[in-house]
């Protein structure tokens, strides 16, 4: 079997739901925040999984949620066939090598007080027996990896421009020679220029080390870059997931083709002609999500049932999934 078809992670059903504080719980149920509301999907070895939605869609949360730094609420989640939604702590602590996470604020991230040589080596400390000597050598490899010079083992996180600090955090992440890597959204917080760096180092990484990786962004024109396929999601939900190009070809909900109309195209003549789509108001409160569509507060072509019925999460072209009452091969959800 070819490898990349091989499913690497998978969950199913996964629900994470966030209690509010106060409040009376006499027979009451208590509210709370539904950030990720039965989402399933499988990521493939060796392939970059996109996810993308607007900030407060639960994107973060999933991400989190797979590597059990939040517990489910409900749900399963597989790594490598093996369900590990009830891991035990010990039996979570031998699978974290196999999974890192590069994080959003490449600062706060960074322990301020220590140096990236230390940073970088902490991992190897805790989860190997490696000599203090073998340390230091993968410390240097790591950071000739990610393009950094080893001369800056003893600097300090805040000697370090963004772009940096998001390479030190990279590096850490493959340390222990991982297998999946979730990246919540690490280029959106730097600058224009330096972004194509960083996804390019990413891209090269994978090619070299054979990484799969779950890529959370809301910039759908780099996710469009680096990933093989697309989940788009919105309020915890999921709203259609295809392969890259095809989801770009045909956008069949109307939320995608919002998205992609947003995308800039470098072209002056195509991008004054182009329709570009403004969605009313704001992301609903995920304590109080709308009822049928969580979408048909803000969609364009929303109707009486949209506020009633859930839509049904199905495949409607081969391997290009979605949920919309209207979305079907006529394009009467098209609004692009």
């Amino acid at each position: 079997m070819d490898e990349r078809n091989e499913v690497l992670v998978e969950i199913k059903s996964l629900k994470k739901y966030f209690p509010l504080k106060g409040g009376l719980s006499l027979g009451i149920k208590k509210r709370a925040v539904k950030a990720v509301d039965d989402v399933s999907f499988e990521i493939k070895k060796g392939e970059t999984l996109g996810l993308v939605g607007e900030s407060g869609s639960g994107k973060s949360t999933i991400g989190r949620t797979i590597l059990r730094l939040y517990e489910p609420t409900e749900g399963k989640i597989y790594f490598e066939g093996k369900e590990i939604t009830n891991l035990d702590k010990e039996s979570l602590r031998k699978l974290r090598p196999k999974m890192q996470m590069i994080f959003q604020d490449s600062y706060n991230s960074l322990n301020p007080r220590h140096n990236i040589g230390y940073i970088i080596s902490e991992p190897l400390i805790i989860h190997t027996e490696m000599s203090h000597n073998d340390v230091r050598s993968r410390v240097q490899e790591l950071l000739e990896l990610v393009g950094l010079k080893t001369r800056y083992m003893n600097r300090f996180p805040h000697e370090f421009s963004g772009g940096q600090r998001q390479r030190i955090n990279i590096a850490r992440a493959l340390a222990l020679n991982p297998d999946f890597i979730v990246c919540d959204e690490p280029i959106s917080a730097l600058d224009v220029s330096i972004q194509a760096q960083i996804v390019n180092l990413l891209q090269d990484l994978q090619k070299k080390l054979k990484h799969t990786y779950l890529f959370i962004a809301h910039d759908l024109s780099m996710v469009q870059h680096i990933s093989d396929r697309i989940v788009v999601i919105y309020l915890g939900r999921i709203m259609e997931f295809a392969d890259s190009d095809e989801l770009f070809k045909n956008p069949l909900h109307p939320y995608t083709q919002a998205l992609i109309s947003a995308v800039p195209i470098p072209s002056p003549r195509i991008e004054k002609k182009r329709k570009r789509i403004i969605l009313k108001g704001e992301i609903p409160n995920p304590a109080n999500p709308p009822s049928g569509c969580v979408f048909h507060t803000r969609c364009p072509i929303a109707e009486d049932v949209c506020a009633v019925e859930v839509p049904e999460y199905r495949e409607l072209e081969s391997n290009h999934f979605v949920a919309c009452h209207f979305a079907d091969k006529s394009g009467k959800s098209r609004i692009i």
